[in-house]
């Protein structure tokens, strides 16, 4: 028998662990800092989970605010049921809203990157009057204006039958995307921290969520996934006025800075700008050291 999994990771992952239940599965997310502390929610992509935000909750919760920290169904600790339709985007957006709704959370800020991005945009899209500031990490909001050209990478993912044998045979999205591709500095994910990024995905069955998420993204301005992504973006609008803070690791392959300059500038001009000239796509493994006291900075005037 399997030695049960020590989630903690060495201590680097202390936190309680906390469930909501939704008719797909039960999602689990931390809670930690003052009750009555303004909250911030960090929304993670793929194929990573809350610990990825591991170097934000200590400082944040030091400074008074309230961290909420929610793993996606089929990521983390959440559940991870095999079948994908559970995993399209607008349901990932529907169960985080339900989350967050249960917290009836106000003046919040959302902390977003990667996938995270649109579904969590959408929770604050639609609900302007408890969003008080935005800080936007290597994410897309925004119907492709053309086709979609995909780094090679994910485009092999996307072929039926060999998407599944490196994804959910081999693991690939996490130990070569993550490990490698995805990290300017991959030498600083550690033992523990290897451990914390595979033990969620134990075997062929948990890797569903992993795999369709590549299978998402759009292709082109037409599609489902597309038209979710220009009604966030619409919703957006909404919060134009708001303080938003972008973090962008310059060296991303995917989300590269044309993205920052040509969308999310032209959409948020005011936006605070901090350029990681030395970071990838996972940006809170390569510049926490950067990003972190620039995030206290803008929370603490925004």
């Amino acid at each position: 028998m399997a030695s049960p999994i020590d989630w903690t990771f060495g201590g680097t992952w202390p936190y309680e662990p906390r469930w909501f239940e939704t008719p797909e599965g039960r999602l689990h997310y931390v809670d930690e800092g003052r009750r009555d502390g303004r909250p911030v929610v960090l929304v993670h992509g793929n194929p990573t989970w809350g610990y990825l935000w591991r170097h934000f909750i200590p400082p944040l919760a030091g400074a008074g605010l309230r961290v909420i920290v929610p793993d996606h169904l089929g990521f983390g600790r959440s559940d991870k049921p095999d079948d994908p339709a559970v995993y399209r985007i607008p349901r990932h957006a529907a169960r985080l809203e339900q989350l967050l709704e249960s917290l009836d959370l106000n003046e919040a800020t959302v902390v977003l990157q990667d996938w995270g991005g649109p579904i969590g945009l959408a929770w604050a899209a639609r609900h302007p009057e408890r969003i008080r500031s935005l800080a936007i990490l290597n994410t897309l909001a925004h119907r492709p204006q053309g086709r979609v050209r995909l780094p090679v990478p994910l485009r092999v993912l996307r072929i039926p039958g060999v998407g599944e044998v490196l994804v959910k045979g081999a693991h690939a999205f996490v130990r070569v995307i993550l490990f490698r591709g995805g990290m300017v500095h991959p030498e600083r994910l550690g033992p523990n921290e290897r451990a914390a990024y595979l033990a969620p995905h134990p075997n062929w069955r948990s890797r569903t969520g992993v795999l369709v998420f590549p299978r998402e993204i759009p292709a082109g301005p037409d599609g489902a996934v597309s038209d979710f992504l220009a009604s966030v973006h619409d919703g957006l609008m909404a919060l134009r006025q708001k303080p938003v803070f972008i973090a962008w690791g310059m060296k991303d392959i995917a989300f590269v800075p044309a993205f920052l300059d040509e969308l999310w500038l032209a959409d948020f001009p005011h936006a605070q700008v901090l350029r990681l000239t030395d970071a990838g796509h996972y940006v809170q493994e390569d510049a926490h050291e950067e990003i972190v006291p620039a995030l206290l900075d803008f929370l603490g005037r925004a």
